[in-house]
């Protein structure tokens, strides 16, 4: 009998799911489409069964002692997702609660998505030796997580450290959160796209991508045709790294990490990202931080970051043995 958790990471397009033994290796893994259902009833029944059928598939006789979480507003102390502005489920969704419902008998915790990455991160990836980080997933959105002294900053009602959500420009893009020049509008899967298409507009270069639309866009397009030499593409990178790269200086002056580690989708992009994101921050950045302060890619293993984060919150937070 082997014992394990379940990690469940539920981002804006997808939620990946994984069964996780106490190393952290992950035995199995599947996704659903997150954005398909519009009520989360539906979500978390189409959920459950497949995590059962993943179960199932293995061929092991599994014990499975608790579940973790990971979500967008993820709220810690309630086990509540509150107005997560890139999912369909609007207000305070008690997924603790409705969930519980599949799982009666084991321990259920929930947390933000990036909270979730940040554990995963300080129990099996590059961060084990570490106790002040700063984690940075960048997918359909931007989350991030602080850790001070070897622990979560949570805050006074569990939101702390919503680095997406710090203003970048004045009056700049409607992010989904409903505010005007959020970071996570310009620093993004969805934020690229959008320089992107801003440069196409003011822009004479030849670019391959003229011609898609910008439904039909992805980042990874952006990032195949950076390979490439598109100068757009390139440009579109350049811009968001900057603006990343500023506003890290900002929080390194407050938390003063050892390390910042992106990881999430367009983190795929490499020295696209890294490059121009280290370059802007150590320029902004008070002296005294200069030089100290790396910039590094998730170390958790393969394209299951935020399933082995989830895994881990369930280890780790519920004390499981």
């Amino acid at each position: 009998m082997i014992n394990a958790v379940v990690g469940i990471d539920i981002g804006g397009t997808s939620t990946k799911f994984g069964i996780i033994d106490k190393k952290g290796q992950c035995l199995g893994v599947n996704s659903i489409r997150t954005y398909q259902y519009d009520k989360l009833n539906k979500f978390l029944e189409i959920l459950y069964k497949e995590i059962q059928g993943l179960n199932n598939s293995l061929g092991k006789e599994i014990n499975i002692k608790g579940v973790g979480v990971g979500a967008p507003n993820g709220n810690y102390y309630k086990g509540t997702i509150n107005h997560p502005p890139n999912l369909n489920w609007k207000g305070i969704v008690p997924f603790v609660k409705k969930f519980k419902k599949y799982f009666p008998d084991i321990p259920v915790v929930l947390t933000n998505d990036a909270n979730a990455a940040a554990i995963g991160e300080m129990v099996y990836g590059g961060a084990k030796n570490m106790k002040n980080i700063i984690v940075i997933t960048l997918g359909t959105g931007l989350g991030s997580a602080f850790v001070v002294d070897g622990h979560l900053v949570y805050g006074n009602d569990g939101f702390a450290g919503e680095l997406g959500h710090v203003n970048v420009e004045q009056n700049g893009r409607i992010c989904r959160c409903g505010n005007k020049g959020c970071l996570e509008a310009y620093v993004s899967a969805t934020g690229i796209k959008r320089t992107f298409f801003n440069l196409l507009c003011s822009r004479s270069k030849k670019s391959d991508l003229r011609h898609v639309s910008f439904n039909e866009l992805t980042s990874k397009m952006i990032y195949d045709a950076a390979r490439k030499g598109d100068a757009v593409a390139l440009e579109a990178f350049a811009i968001t790294g900057e603006i990343l790269g500023v506003k890290l200086s900002d929080v390194v002056a407050i938390t003063n990490p050892e390390a910042i580690f992106i990881l999430g989708g367009l983190a795929k992009a490499g020295d696209l990202i890294f490059k121009p994101t280290q370059q802007f921050m150590e320029k902004n950045l008070f002296p005294v931080f200069r030089g100290k302060v790396k910039i590094l890619p998730s170390k958790l293993k393969g394209g299951n970051a935020a399933v082995l984060g989830a895994g881990a919150l369930a280890w780790k937070e519920l004390n499981i043995r």
